[in-house]
């Protein structure tokens, strides 16, 4: 029997007028606190949602990945909680205590939101509540960083991105604790922390903030998250469209050698619109693509969930979720990224960033299952609405593999400054860059390629000479060899002129050119090739590159042919080097060892090459084997006897042991104005050290041969020890894939279309 009762109208208004008041408490919960949702927005609303909140708490316990990775979090906070809060003044390059701790606190602010929100748990509101409030006591009082190296410096950090790191997490978790704050506490957050943060990052600092560059992204990014959360619209604009009408020094470098923004570019979309170009290559490379990728995507995603109607994900084409798939297929067989440009070689999408990543791509784009496999391989998600997502898509079962295969993505804003080619057969990937600058991070090597086996570097790029974070090493920061060494040309796998590098090693210069693709295809599985030109590299001087990894039913393994067309109104010395690793095995020719070793040069990272012998007299075809990784490598090149042959390594001039000591292999041709150097690398074998059993450990190739080289044309004859002979011809000019070829050989014709020619 159901019983109604009868309450007084009266005590109704009281009731509800006693509620509201009751949740101007200063500590009520998110649940006591929803009267409070109209003082701005439905909080939290940046990337984790309050739709979002109730999805998760409804799926907990049956969500393996995010339970998990919710355990390991909450165990970490707990952890952090219980030691104390610790806001130490800043004193501290990169690596050195008060960086790291500041460093850490983000973390641990962002993190202790969100579990505020999905356990519903006020221990960790009022963590974050009161952390922020020693900064908030903190920061009013801190000048500028004591260090003074950056071209900008922070009050937190010794240089204003890292300031900006600190409040795009931080944004994150006053978002979730908003509501749990009073009117009063949010008022003195935002007059005395957040808004002066902001202002230093944009408005006091131009020089940073005002550019196209990973570290505006951050600036702007930092602005606009906090803005969002404080529903400023004055904020919200300066990240996305800079700052108006501010005049810069346009003469002034930064830290990493970079000109400020000439042409009054900047703020969010600028960064978006300039750096990508529209196959969502990003054009510092991918390491710093990595380190960009998270505050673009954490400002896209807030911008999406708080201001809809801008679109961002549309934005260029939906570039943003173009240049995560482009960034994925940026990584070897491990998952490590090349290190392109300044790059340190180890960082993989197993980074937080592109956890991030991953599962934002997933969750606002086309939900591909392949994806799902790489967030498994992670085995963490995201604590929000897009970490549910993948979880959700794992528990149902929907998880394929991500396939890596040849690609070719374009560089610059409108994709017509060069590229990348990525050539993948089975085991093998080569990376062959011949894209524009790369920005302030760039490297000084047009051409440059490196070959991968199984995720192990066969020939490797060097990438950054710095030791990210380790304080001991230059305060974390980039290295003196970074310059005189890492960026010169003589350090990649390219040739060097006259023991000068690209562009004279000026970025003023290699800013202004790119290498132009002749062409890549990769239609034909057996047969994969990217073929490109520079031509500003040296005046006077034009190299084409072509290089091709070919499956040969006579051969073990795909191997690898290069084929570098030097052309020059000029004599000159041509440096080709091959940064091999591992242990010589055998040669073909004799060289001799000096008893004393003797840096290689005086300057553009020759200085930093030791001689370690010296082989000349060489055979028209020059063979090198070495053994690295219980594999077995074969150089077959092409040489006369005026060309030498010099072992080098890395180390001269380095007193502090900044570099690596890395072996190289150098051709080297002097007083030439033309010159074609033909290469073939095998992998091949294998060596097991438990039963001593070596297989396969000889090279295939019994001979290699240039049968033409014109203008138009180059064919490569390949000879293997049974006698089967292919061969390989490229088109120079006039290289479509819809041209059509006839040419005559040594008296046999030769008819085809497109861009080479293989049988």
């Amino acid at each position: 029997m159901r019983i109604k009762l009868k309450i007084p109208f009266k005590l109704v208004i009281i009731a509800i007028v006693f509620a509201f008041y009751s949740c101007k408490k200063e500590n009520t919960t998110y649940s006591e606190n929803k009267a409070q949702t109209d003082v701005s927005q439905e909080h939290p609303k940046l990337i984790l949602t309050a739709q979002g909140v109730k999805d998760i708490r409804a799926q907990l316990g049956s969500i393996p990945i995010f339970d998990q990775t919710l355990e390991v979090v909450k165990a970490e906070i707990d952890a952090e909680i219980e030691a104390g809060i610790e806001v130490p003044i800043p004193k501290d390059y990169s690596g050195g205590y008060t960086h790291v701790r500041h460093k850490r606190n983000w973390f641990v602010l962002q993190q202790a939101g969100l579990l505020y929100q999905i356990l519903d748990d006020e221990k960790y509101a009022k963590y974050v509540k009161d952390m922020l409030m020693q900064y908030e006591a903190l920061y009013k009082t801190l000048p500028l960083h004591p260090k003074t190296r950056s071209y900008a410096r922070g009050k937190l950090f010794w240089q204003c991105l890292n300031d900006s790191n600190w409040l795009v997490y931080v944004s994150q978790a006053y978002d979730c604790i908003y509501n749990y704050l009073s009117e009063e506490e949010r008022n003195k957050l935002e007059t005395n922390l957040f808004k002066p943060f902001a202002d230093h990052i944009s408005i006091d600092s131009p020089q940073f903030y005002q550019r196209v560059h990973n570290h505006s992204t951050w600036g702007n990014t930092a602005v606009g998250m906090i803005g969002l959360v404080m529903d400023d619209q004055e904020l919200i604009d300066r990240a996305l469209y800079g700052i108006k009408d501010l005049k810069l020094d346009a003469t002034k470098k930064d830290d990493d050698g970079g000109f400020l923004n000439k042409d009054g570019k900047a703020g969010f979309l600028a960064n978006i619109e300039e750096p990508f170009s529209p196959d969502g290559y990003y054009n510092e490379g991918p390491y710093y693509q990595r380190y960009a990728m998270y505050p673009f995507l954490i400002f896209a995603e807030g911008l999406h969930n708080v201001k809809p109607e801008l679109k961002i994900f549309e934005y260029k084409e939906g570039v943003l979720m173009k240049s995560i798939n482009a960034l994925l297929n940026l990584s070897d067989a491990d998952g490590d990224f090349f290190p392109l440009n300044d790059g340190q070689k180890g960082m993989s999408y197993y980074n937080n960033a592109l956890v991030t990543a991953v599962d934002i791509s997933y969750h606002f784009g086309d939900q591909d299952p392949g994806l799902l496999s790489i967030a498994k391989e992670q085995d963490r998600v995201l604590l929000d609405d897009s970490g549910l997502a993948v979880a959700l898509g794992i528990k149902n079962g929907k998880v394929e593999p991500f396939t890596k295969k040849s690609i070719n993505l374009s560089d610059g804003p409108n994709g017509t400054q060069g590229g990348v080619a990525i050539l993948r057969n089975e085991a093998i990937e080569l990376v062959f860059k011949y894209a524009a600058q790369g920005s302030s991070h760039g490297h000084y090597d047009k051409l440059s390629y490196s070959l991968y086996e199984d995720g192990e570097e066969i020939l490797q790029d060097y990438g950054l000479s710095r030791y990210v974070n380790i304080e001991q090493k230059g305060g974390g920061n980039y290295l003196k060899e970074n310059k005189t060494w890492a960026k010169q040309t003589i350090a990649h796998n390219t040739v060097t002129q006259n023991e000068t590098s690209h562009f004279n090693g000026k970025y003023e210069i290699g800013s202004q050119h790119h290498s132009v693709l002749n062409y890549f295809s990769s239609d034909n599985p057996n047969v994969q090739v990217a073929s490109a030109k520079e031509s500003n590299a040296y005046p006077g001087t034009e190299l084409l590159r072509t290089m091709a990894i070919i499956k040969d039913e006579d051969f073990e393994k795909p191997y690898m042919l290069d084929i570098m067309k030097v052309t020059s109104n000029e004599a000159n010395q041509y440096d080709f080097p091959f940064y091999y690793f591992g242990q010589v095995l055998q040669t073909n020719f004799d060289y001799n060892s000096p008893k004393i070793l003797q840096p290689l040069g005086a300057k553009n990272g020759y200085q930093h090459l030791y001689l370690e012998g010296i082989g000349n007299e060489l055979d028209e075809n020059t063979k090198f084997s070495w053994f690295s990784n219980n594999k077995f490598y074969t150089l077959t090149t092409i040489t006369n006897n005026k060309d030498e042959i010099l072992f080098t390594r890395i180390g001269a001039n380095d007193p502090e042991f900044n570099l690596r000591r890395d072996p190289a292999l150098l051709l080297r041709t002097k007083n030439e104005k033309n010159k074609t150097f033909v290469s073939l690398i095998e992998t091949h074998g294998s060596y097991s050290p438990v039963t001593e059993s070596a297989k396969n450990s000889n090279s295939s190739i019994k001979e290699i041969k240039m049968v033409l080289d014109t203008e138009a044309y180059t064919a490569i004859q390949i000879t293997n020890i049974k006698g089967n002979t292919k061969l390989f011809i490229t088109a120079n000019i006039n290289a479509s894939a819809e041209a059509k070829h006839t040419l005559k050989i040594n008296d046999k014709n030769y008819e085809w279309s497109g861009s080479y020619y293989f049988k």
